[in-house]
């Protein structure tokens, strides 16, 4: 699972925990661990959701300053389906 870079650190120091993925299919596994740095992103929860619920606080919990500054990056390939991964850090 990548992220864009500015959000590295705040997922390292725990403040973004989860993100939001717009693709044809999850392209992660729950329990699945995800190289980040020098350790790791485990997926704790995925949840099919749908675009409008994407609120502007889900928005800024997964690092980004609104919703429309979130879909600039959370499309991935040509798929619609709208995934929030919850999950956490270890280093």
């Amino acid at each position: 699972m990548l992220f864009t870079r500015r959000l590295h650190e705040p997922i390292r120091n725990g403040e973004v925990t989860c993100t939001i993925r717009i693709s044809k299919r999850p392209r992660v596994k729950l329990g699945a661990s995800y190289a980040l740095g020098n350790g790791r992103v485990v997926v704790d929860k995925l949840f099919h959701i749908e675009l409008d619920d994407i609120t502007p606080s889900l928005a800024r919990k997964s690092g980004f300053s609104g919703v429309a500054d979130l879909l600039k990056v959370a499309k991935h390939g040509a798929g619609e389906n709208v995934y929030l991964i919850e999950f956490h850090y270890e280093c």
